[in-house]
């Protein structure tokens, strides 16, 4: 085989394997795939905020509704209690 020649085979055989850059390579990965997991927990908790707001606006506007409602009854049976 000629100098500088490769033949079939794996590349780590030929190249040098730097493990700081590997382990870097690993790190970064880990670190997007955690981020991405983070923010998908922040839209599901933002979710179910939005949710849990919708039912609390639903429960004021039912007891202010109740509460006007005695008001007007109240006031009927004042007036026809006249």
């Amino acid at each position: 085989m000629k100098a500088g020649v490769r033949g079939g085979g794996s590349r780590f055989l030929y190249e040098p394997f730097d493990v700081t850059q590997a382990r870097l390579d690993a790190s970064e990965r880990i670190a997007e795939e955690r981020w991405v997991q983070v923010e998908r927990r922040l839209n599901q908790i933002e979710t179910m905020l939005d949710r849990l707001e919708k039912r609390v606006w639903l429960f004021v506007y039912g007891a202010a509704s109740l509460i006007l409602a005695d008001v007007a009854y109240g006031l009927l049976t004042q007036a026809v209690a006249k």
